[in-house]
């Protein structure tokens, strides 16, 4: 039974999508930047203090082109590798716009990177300059020999920095956007010219890099219409890092796309600045990590009264039902909970836009996209599975036109594994279930599912039991081998600042699963951490959890046993 139905109307604006930036003409300046009035507002980007600048259309246009010229002039063209170490702010943005200016290819860096991540992602996408925050140059200074030698040559500074090797050409972000040199023709490079070089978030091992064309923003822009709902008049902020693909791909791209007033706020998570950002910029749409909505939460701060939120959107990790017995009275509206992949953007989502919109079950993702159809695969044989039966998530790429990815930089082996039935599906790596309206609902990572006796258990229906705990900040279960059982459940459980771990929590966490839950599916031991080991994107690592337990978790790691 097909449960996507179609809407002939969202039909034609895949179509018209597809058509508009897959054309071979395409030019993204033009797409993101130039088309746009002048006077219109791009961003306010705000400081930890409160101050903000803004950004208008004609400022974003007439500076990124004064810094294209700069880049050029130290050999950026089209394709060159350009590479971004840098937080927010009013200069990543022009440096970004400079850089598909010219038809080259963006790199991101996440700021919290080490030397090593760093060094690895300027090897492999052979990154031939790098933008780069003064507080973070000292980690292009490295002489570690084990570390992959890059192609870099010129490192451009944004603010003061310490010295770098003689081997490294460096200058600062004002001097380049200051070169007296011949103005840039924007490049208009169509739809299948790569404009992001990014890599995957190493949530189940080494990172792979991901090359992102132009065409792909169709999805990204159908994405935060028809996902994020956003139309004309909407204040937007999407709080995740652009160093990641959530961030950069709906926080910059999906903006930029769209035109509407976007926010941008410097600095790390902080719960008091998150509220007075929502409350005086009158924010009417909001994007973030679960971790944020949790932190929100568990923190001492209340949400201000008259919030003029209209939506709340959340991906990167399944949705607690917590979150939104919460947000309802917290910030008025509830959290949709949306689902993507690095490789594909967002695919299953809790659609704002009205014409998709359902009631919020507890822990559904929501239905496909449109521009997306989305399948449940037998485990074992690449065949579709009845509704309700849990399998491998999956995409069938014919019928689904906003679908772009081939797969991974210089890793065949690993692009093969993406895809199924002699590339007619590609499989995301997830296992979870459709019921018969087409909802979907998130059981866990293929290689995270738990067999006990017989019985095979999600991670996230377990966790979003233990989340729901009032002593609970956050939490994460894996499975550990038992002699009798197989595999049996143990949970890492982060508590909030008011509780105490011991025995007795463990046993009261127990006894919360038995009874909310299932009885046959409590965690066996519950180790109690100050926090769980993530990606720097946020989310869990579970076989490092694996690791943890493999060497029974030294006393002086950040969990001790219980």
């Amino acid at each position: 039974m097909d449960t996507q139905s179609h809407n002939p109307a969202l039909d034609r604006r895949v179509e018209e999508l597809i058509g508009q930036y897959a054309e071979r003409s395409a030019s993204l300046a033009w797409l993101l930047c130039d088309r746009y009035e002048a006077a219109r507002v791009a961003y306010d980007i705000v400081d930890a203090e409160g101050r903000s600048e803004r950004l208008t259309y004609g400022d974003l246009k007439r500076r990124s082109a004064s810094f294209a010229a700069g880049l050029a002039s130290l050999g950026v063209g089209p394709g060159v590798r350009v590479a971004t170490l840098a937080g927010k702010s009013t200069e990543y943005l022009i440096a970004l716009m400079a850089i598909w200016r010219l038809g080259a290819v963006h790199v991101p860096l996440f700021t919290a990177f080490a030397p090593p991540a760093i060094a690895l992602r300027l090897a492999g996408s052979a990154a031939k300059v790098v933008i780069c925050d003064g507080a973070q140059a000292s980690k292009l200074a490295t002489t570690d020999a084990d570390l992959p030698t890059t192609e870099v040559s010129h490192v451009v500074i944004i603010g003061e920095s310490q010295a770098l090797p003689d081997s490294l050409c460096t200058q600062n972000f004002n001097d380049v956007m200051a070169y007296d040199g011949p103005a840039i023709v924007p490049a208009a490079l169509g739809g299948d010219a790569p404009f992001i070089h990014i890599y995957t978030s190493g949530t189940t091992g080494k990172p792979k890099g991901v090359v992102v064309p132009i065409r792909a923003i169709a999805a990204f822009r159908a994405y935060v219409e028809f996902g994020i709902g956003l139309r004309d008049g909407d204040v937007y902020w999407c709080a995740a890092d652009p160093g990641w693909a959530y961030g950069l791909y709906f926080g910059v791209i999906g903006s930029l796309s769209t035109g509407v007033h976007s926010l941008m706020l410097k600095g790390g998570f902080d719960a008091a600045a998150t509220y007075r950002v929502l409350d005086e910029y009158r924010v009417t749409s909001f994007a973030a990590a679960p971790t944020v909505y949790r932190s929100l939460m568990c923190s001492d701060v209340s949400a201000p009264g008259g919030l003029k939120l209209r939506c709340a959107s959340s991906a990167g990790e399944p949705l607690t039902p917590d979150v939104n017995e919460w947000a309802e009275t917290a910030l008025g509206v509830k959290v949709h909970d949306h689902y993507g992949q690095t490789e594909a953007g967002m695919l299953i989502n809790n659609h704002h836009d009205p014409r998709l919109a359902r009631p919020i079950q507890a822990g559904s993702m929501g239905i496909a996209m449109p521009g997306w159809k989305a399948v449940v695969l037998d485990r074992a044989e690449d065949v579709e599975v009845p509704a309700g039966e849990v399998g491998r998530v999956a995409f069938e790429i014919g019928e689904s036109p906003f679908a772009w990815f081939s797969g991974y930089e210089g890793e065949p082996e690993k692009s093969a594994e993406k895809f199924a039935a002699g590339r007619k599906y590609y499989l995301s790596g997830d296992l979870g279930r459709m019921d018969d309206t087409g909802a979907f609902f998130f059981s866990s990572r293929e290689d995270d599912v738990i067999i006990m006796a017989g019985y095979r258990i999600g991670p996230f229906e377990v966790e979003s039991v233990i989340a729901a705990h009032p002593a609970v900040a956050e939490c994460a279960v894996i499975a550990v081998p038992d002699k009798i059982r197989g595999e049996v459940i143990e949970a890492y459980v982060v508590l909030r600042s008011s509780a105490t771990p011991g025995p007795r929590m463990a046993a009261e966490i127990q006894q919360w699963v038995k009874e909310r839950y299932a009885a046959h599916a409590y965690p066996r031991r519950v180790h109690f951490a100050a926090e769980l080991p993530k990606t720097p994107s946020g989310k869990v690592q579970r076989f490092v959890l694996r690791e943890w337990r493999k060497s029974a978790v030294p006393a002086d790691s950040p969990a001790s046993l219980m």
